[in-house]
C-alpha cells in the first residue's frame, strides 16, 4: 500500500520494463543488472537506479525518471561527473597504477573502456508533464553540465519509445548533441573521452 502511494511501485515497474526492453533487443541479459548499488564519489554516494552489463562486455548506468525535479536530476548528473572524476584510490602495484572506483569496476583490465554511458528513461507519472516534455526540458538543462558531451555520454528516451520500438532501435537522444532531435541506437552512442 505504501509503495503505491509513494510511486515506488510505478518506478520499479518502469525499471522492469527497461530491463525487458534491453533483454528483448539482446543488448543485455535480464540477469545482468545490479539495482541501486552505491558508488563512492567525493560528494557522497551515487546511487544509480540500475547498472547493466551489456552484451558487448561494457556497462551502462540507468536512471528512471517519473517525478524527480529537474534540479535533482541535474544534481544526480553532476554526481555522475564527480564519480567519473574521483581520484584513484588504493596503492596499485608495480605493474598497475592506482585506479578509481569506476576504473576498477567498469574500465576493464587495461583501462580500455570509457566511462559507461548514463541512460535516462522518462516514464509517465500522474500530475507531471508528459515524458517527452520532461525529456526535452532535461536536455536543455543537462547540456549545461560541464563534462556532458565530452567526458560523460548521456542519452535519454521515453519509456513509451523504448517499449514500443525496442532498446536496439534509434530511440536514444544524446544530451549535447548539436544536430537537433536526432535519435540513435545504443550502438551509435558516442563514447566518452
Amino acid at each position: 500500500m505504501a509503495a503505491s502511494k509513494t510511486g515506488l511501485r510505478e518506478h520499479g515497474l518502469a525499471l522492469v520494463d527497461t530491463v525487458i526492453a534491453l533483454h528483448q533487443a539482446q543488448l543485455a541479459d535480464h540477469a545482468d543488472w545490479r539495482v541501486e548499488a552505491p558508488h563512492p564519489t567525493p560528494a557522497g554516494n551515487l546511487l544509480p537506479d540500475g547498472v547493466v552489463l551489456l552484451a558487448d562486455g561494457s556497462s551502462a548506468f540507468v536512471e528512471i525518471d517519473r517525478t524527480m525535479s529537474y534540479a535533482r536530476l541535474i544534481a544526480k548528473l553532476e554526481r555522475y561527473d564527480a564519480y567519473r572524476g574521483a581520484p584513484a584510490a588504493g596503492r596499485g602495484n608495480a605493474t598497475r597504477p592506482p585506479r578509481s572506483h569506476w576504473q576498477e569496476n567498469y574500465a576493464g583490465p587495461s583501462l580500455d573502456r570509457p566511462f559507461p554511458p548514463v541512460l535516462f528513461v522518462f516514464a509517465p507519472a500522474r500530475r507531471r508533464a508528459a515524458p517527452d516534455t520532461r525529456e526535452a526540458a532535461f536536455h536543455e538543462r543537462a547540456g549545461r553540465v560541464g563534462s556532458v558531451d565530452y567526458r560523460l555520454t548521456v542519452a535519454t528516451t521515453t519509456l513509451a519509445l523504448l517499449t514500443e520500438h525496442g532498446a536496439g532501435r534509434a530511440v536514444w537522444r544524446v544530451v549535447g548533441n548539436h544536430r537537433g532531435e536526432e535519435r540513435r541506437t545504443m550502438a551509435a552512442l558516442p563514447k566518452a573521452r
